[in-house]
């Protein structure tokens, strides 16, 4: 899957974004070296970017993230670790040129005085800013959830922030949003960006046009067993989760993906009408649901809505044969029915690993070995791959490669 993106304007005038940006120094090779590696999205970026790159060491504590990891990229078994407590920073002094990582949330000590790498001792962002101190990368990337600032009212953020004053890097910081970088899904994390070269300027990349929806990333052909019965159907429909954005149909801009996402029906959700299904050669069971689930074309116009407040009539008499309809609904909505199939031409389904994965900036050629499980929660877990390729172009990371 290709994509294009258009440049920001200003005032009627074109602004170089970091999309027409060039690389100087494409054939460098780029040492990396990444911590919490998950499925590999900093990897998968410089592929995408057709960089070249030499993995000095990766790490995750899954074994299922392993199986993964490896299948995808190159990787000796010598320089995988499995703690990132294991790692020992001193031994790739000045042989990494790209550290990347994004540790858990935790409470920090307040105790220290100097509220500095001392008072992150006993947590996973310690480890972090231990193997930076070590190692000493040319540059590092650190993200993290965009609830990271606040958490524990703010404290743990000025922590980090003191912790990377401390070891000397010169480090710029931001919430970045996926939506505004050229993929359908709203995704807020934080990003720091740290350079061993103090005299280095940075800027974080500029927001570009979204070009593209969720339904640009759908596969063509679905196995049936993507498809929801009962249970599913009940609870993606149902107000309240709707209500709360914990579920979405056809959507635009994708819900948030979470490593628990589909396996507690959470997240986005496909509905297809019963002739694209039959050009699939899938054939619709009506019987999978009770009867009274299946609505008609009007209510499930309503339904697909969102509620009364978003449903609309073409004329006066359209609304006089809705209006009981509505009413009706209403009763048995505070009676607790509020579950439906949206009617029985159709069927509602939700996203496929590859789907997430495409959501998540990961092409096609990603190659999947693990179940469905667990490539959910793999790609949930992982970094919007495109919001990375517009750091490293706005860097130029080349310039930070191995001559």
């Amino acid at each position: 899957m290709t994509l294009k993106y258009k440049n920001t304007k200003v005032e009627s005038e074109i602004v170089e974004n970091w999309i027409d940006k060039t690389l100087s120094y494409p054939n460098k090779t780029i040492r990396l070296a990444t911590m919490f590696s998950g499925i590999g999205a900093i990897e998968f970026a410089l592929k995408r970017l057709k960089l070249e790159s030499n993995i000095i060491f990766a790490s995750d504590n899954d074994k299922f993230v392993k199986q993964s990891y490896f299948e995808n990229y190159n990787i000796l078994e010598e320089n995988w670790y499995n703690d990132v407590m294991d790692i020992k920073g001193k031994k790739y002094l000045n042989k990494i040129d790209l550290l990347v990582g994004g540790s858990p949330c935790q409470s920090f000590s307040m105790i220290g005085k100097r509220r500095g790498l001392e008072d992150t001792r006993g947590t996973l962002f310690y480890e972090f800013a231990r193997v930076v101190k070590e190692s000493q990368p040319k540059v590092f990337i650190y993200e993290n959830v965009k609830g990271l600032i606040n958490h524990d009212k703010g404290k743990t953020f000025e922590i980090i922030k003191a912790t990377f004053d401390e070891l000397g890097y010169k480090y710029y910081h931001k919430v970045i949003n996926a939506k505004n970088y050229g993929v359908p899904q709203h995704r807020e994390r934080i990003f720091v960006v740290g350079f061993k070269d103090n005299s280095i300027d940075f800027k974080f990349p500029e927001s570009i046009e979204l070009e593209h929806t969720m339904q640009d990333f759908l596969e063509d052909y679905i196995e049936t067993k993507y498809y929801l019965k009962e249970k599913g159907v009940k609870f993606v429909t149902s107000s309240k989760n709707r209500k709360k954005r914990y579920t979405q149909i056809n959507g635009d801009i994708a819900i948030c993906q979470k490593a628990n996402q589909q396996f507690n029906w959470h997240g986005d959700f496909r509905y297809e009408e019963k002739d694209e299904q039959e050009e699939a050669e899938f054939i619709f069971d009506v019987n999978e649901v009770e009867e009274k689930y299946y609505l008609s074309e009007k209510i499930k116009t309503y339904v697909l809505a969102g509620g009364t407040k978003n449903f609309k009539t073409s004329t006066k008499t359209d609304l006089e044969v809705a209006r009981p309809l509505l009413q009706s609904m209403h009763k048995m909505h505070r009676a607790g029915v509020d579950n439906y199939v949206t009617h029985n031409k159709g069927r509602i389904r939700k996203l496929t690993p590859k789907e997430c994965l495409r959501l998540m900036g990961f092409g096609d050629d990603f190659k999947q070995i693990v179940s469905d499980t667990q490539m959910y929660r793999q790609a949930g877990n992982s970094i919007v791959v495109d919001v990375l390729i517009a750091i490293l172009k706005e860097m130029d990371i080349t310039k930070f490669g191995e001559k």
